[in-house]
């Protein structure tokens, strides 16, 4: 980063000043998550990365925002935002909501002929063309609610427990699981960029073939990358994971 430079923050995203940056990674946080999932991708994959998180409303300084609750309105004002800021080769993450986001966003790139990702990462979703019908949760009762959020293994139990922050939380969290769970896929070519996939071991509902069906939805290189741990094993096996992408974009 250039001496005294700040960051770059919009309302979507928060763009690092670095002169030293060959390429943008914009990442995209899962159901319920926010930028500071990956607050130490930026040390960890060095200056020549430029990691760029995504804030969608509902959470952290866009709290007071109402969250989007369809996959489609939310990626066609992501795409707007977005562009100012593709000057840069870039690459897209996402775990899971996050990486259905980063999917149907660069289509809508494509539909708007801006310019593509060098690169789609694509982490604990199951390929959008399979229509796989998620069990519709997201109008749960509370109490039910929060045993699903407790099932899925990715809200640190001091929250669920905690009824001020699950009163401030479930909100959001609803939205986020109603794009995810009315998300309608419509057919289209396969993406000009090559596309990594990754899907956790020990994730019973995101299996290896669910994941590795994502081949089908680029006309370039695909790579299926499994890793240790449950549907979170974006946390776990974060080293495993950044390796791979420092690899795939230095290469």
């Amino acid at each position: 980063m250039t001496a005294g430079a700040a960051n770059t923050t919009s309302t979507w995203f928060t763009i690092p000043q670095n002169d030293q940056a060959k390429i943008r990674l914009f990442c995209f946080p899962y159901a319920g998550g926010t930028n500071l999932i990956y607050r130490t991708w930026a040390k960890a994959l060095g200056p020549s990365i430029s990691v760029c998180t995504a804030h969608l409303p509902g959470r952290e300084r866009r709290l007071t925002e109402k969250p989007y609750t369809s996959a489609q309105s939310l990626v066609e004002v992501a795409a707007e935002a977005i562009t100012p800021y593709l000057d840069l080769p870039f690459a897209f993450f996402g775990h899971s909501m996050g990486a259905l986001l980063s999917f149907e966003l660069v289509r809508q790139l494509r539909r708007l002929n801006k310019p593509l990702p060098k690169h789609l990462f694509l982490s604990g979703r199951c390929a959008a063309q399979l229509g796989v019908r998620e069990r519709t949760t997201y109008n749960l009762p509370a109490k039910e609610f929060a045993e699903e959020l407790r099932r899925l293994n990715g809200t640190p139990p001091a929250v669920l427990e905690h009824q001020e922050l699950m009163d401030l939380m479930i909100p959001l969290i609803r939205a986020d699981f109603e794009v995810c769970q009315t998300y309608q896929y419509t057919q289209e070519p396969a993406l000009d960029c090559p596309i990594t996939a990754f899907g956790g071991l020990s994730d019973h509902d995101v299996t290896r073939e669910k994941v590795g069906a994502w081949r089908e939805q680029t006309a370039r290189a695909f790579r299926l990358c499994m890793m240790p741990g449950d549907h979170f094993f974006v946390h776990s096996a974060q080293d495993r994971i950044l390796g791979i992408i420092s690899q795939e974009l230095q290469s």
